[in-house]
């Protein structure tokens, strides 16, 4: 629903919950007209309950409201005598409507003014102090502090697979969330199961027809402190995510997924909104100056290796995490140059070649390779090699090395339709790309033909267009467009770790509405591949992820702080019980 239904679904609510309860109000010697004075209405609801005002913010909160109006439910029959188990059952399994039974019906409807508020047995106790954990978690989790665990290499060196994040809200500000109906303090699917944890319809097709997907708010974000800066490292939604594969980048759209469900990723921001970027052998050119990193940043490249000494004894000399055998492969230069051969080989996404070398009768060429096209054009293995994954602080350390005979950055030149804009007039490589510039909100661009498959995905997926075309015309909600303006601001993330990271070299621009929030703290880092005590890494516990210099443990001082408190509570009891 958009802000106008919402309105008016909230007025709808508001004279029905007056409907229900005027009765009620009077018995509790209120006025019957305040059941019908939206959110005064819930103030006082609070004071016939015996509440803390406070609840009426609850009510108000998406996904907290969907525990906290059960609570509200059972708490008003109880205020009017009504606490068997049947009344608790009756007064959730009715969404509230029991009220209308208690308010018209009920004979024996009596306002007890001073009714207990403690728990009657233990199983209540307990169900009482889980619920008010669980609001109080949702809470911060949704509005302040969310835990993260890094899933992916894609920051290696800089983060690492395994590092526990704090990512802050309120940075940036915090989204409220747009699917209202929702498991709290989980993300898309029912832990265990692969179950959604959300109510939404999955069609594409039925995105704004469907019942379910008119329970979506529209995007709200309250303010935050300090805006995205370029090179800082961001959590959000992955914009291509769907509901079957997140790297599918050119899905046929029969499934869909709200945007708050999209799956998280982490990246470092290196371009923001109304920057040109380009990508010149896998380094980041910013206006056409070179992009200068953070010193806690790790730039990460695969090298081509030569070397007598034996590769195991070349990973653990080195540190290496990652590394590839592969092989290259000999084509003809007649297939090679031929174009048919050349925009069926871009069009296929299980090819991905790099030109490796070149002389007057065949191509040698390297990547993802499928023996159907191996065969079809009479290819053949060229040679075996071997590349290790590595800063190029560490590739300069290696090439010293007197067993090391070649030390080489591969860098990929050869364009692919896996790569954002996903279009064949638009021949970037991985690392080499661009130069585009990067959506800013109010800002206008000229529309042609050239320059739409950039831009299209944001005209119509996130802003929300038809977009389509007649001829060299582009049509936008069916009126000939020469130009846009952007309606919201647009941001360019990239892994550290260049060539293994899947980025928006892949799915394009991130919007300021997919933004989660800034990661401040390694709080936990686990090593899966260490042993005993080594799988916590313990030089990571409590450091921060941005700041100059090396990153410094703070676990020593929480420690003391934690131990401080435990003392302070201490304390305090023994002198109460002086």
């Amino acid at each position: 629903m958009n802000g106008t239904q919402w309105i008016i679904f909230f007025f709808v609510i508001q004279v029905i919950h007056g409907l229900a309860t005027w009765k009620l109000y009077i018995k509790a010697g209120r006025q019957a007209w305040e059941a019908f004075v939206p959110v005064y209405n819930a103030v006082i609801l609070m004071k016939i309950i015996r509440r803390p005002w406070w609840w009426t913010i609850l009510l108000f909160l998406p996904i907290v409201n969907l525990i906290m109006f059960p609570v509200v439910w059972v708490e008003t029959a109880r205020s009017f005598g009504k606490n068997s188990n049947l009344d608790t059952f009756l007064a959730i399994i009715t969404l509230g409507f029991y009220n209308f039974y208690l308010n018209y019906a009920a004979k024996d409807v009596i306002y007890i003014e001073d009714r207990s508020l403690m728990p009657r047995t233990g199983a209540g106790d307990w169900v009482s102090s889980i619920l008010f954990a669980v609001v109080a978690a949702t809470i911060v989790h949704t509005y302040f502090i969310q835990p993260f665990v890094i899933p992916s290499s894609s920051l290696e060196k800089s983060l690492l697979v395994g590092d526990f994040l704090f990512v802050s809200k309120f940075h940036y500000g915090a989204r409220v969330p747009m699917t209202t109906v929702a498991l709290p303090m989980v993300h898309d699917s029912i832990p265990l199961t692969k179950q959604k944890s959300y109510l939404f319809s999955d069609k594409y097709e039925n995105r704004k027809t469907s019942l379910l997907n008119k329970l979506q708010l529209p995007y709200l974000r309250i303010p935050g402190f300090e805006k995205i800066e370029r090179n800082e490292i961001v959590v959000f939604n992955q914009p291509a995510d769907t509901l079957l594969d997140m790297n599918d980048f050119m899905p046929d759209r029969n499934y869909y997924k709200p945007i708050d469900k999209k799956t998280n990723l982490v990246k470092r921001c290196v371009g923001i909104a109304g920057d040109s970027l380009e990508l010149r052998d896998g380094v980041v050119y910013i206006n056409g100056k070179r992009n200068v990193l953070p010193e806690r940043a790790k730039l990460q490249f695969f090298y081509n290796i030569k070397t007598t000494m034996p590769i195991n004894n070349f990973r653990s000399k080195y540190g290496i995490t990652e590394d590839r055998g592969y092989e290259t492969y000999s084509i003809s230069n007649e297939y090679w140059d031929n174009p048919d051969v050349k925009q069926a080989l871009e069009q296929n996404v299980n090819v991905d070649l790099t030109v490796v070398s070149r002389d007057s009768l065949n191509t040698q060429v390297a990547g993802a390779l499928t023996q159907t096209v191996f065969d079809r054009l009479n290819m053949s293995i060229a040679e075996k090699k071997y590349m290790a994954n590595m800063t190029e602080e560490l590739a300069a350390q290696v090439a010293k090395d007197p067993a090391i005979e070649l030390v080489e950055k591969d860098i990929s030149k050869s364009s692919s339709t896996r790569l954002f804009p996903h279009d064949s007039e638009y021949r970037f490589s991985s690392d080499n790309f661009g130069p585009i510039y990067i959506p800013q909100a109010g800002k206008t661009i000229k529309l042609d033909i050239n320059v739409l498959p950039l831009y299209k995905r944001v005209i119509s997926e996130y802003e929300d267009n038809k977009v389509t075309t007649r001829g060299n015309q582009i049509l936008i909600n069916d009126e000939v467009a020469t130009s846009y303006t952007f309606k919201q601001d647009y941001y360019w993330m990239m892994g550290d770790n260049r060539q293994n990271s899947i980025d928006s070299r892949y799915w394009g621009f991130v919007p300021f509405d997919h933004v989660v929030g800034k990661p401040v703290m390694v709080w936990m880092s686990w090593d899966s591949n260490a042993s005993g005590i080594n799988k916590i890494r313990w030089n990571r516990l409590f450091t921060t992820v941005h700041g100059d210099g090396k990153p410094v443990s703070l676990l020593i001082p929480v420690l003391i702080l934690i131990g401080g408190l435990i003392g302070y509570n201490k304390f305090k009891k023994r002198k109460q019980k002086a």
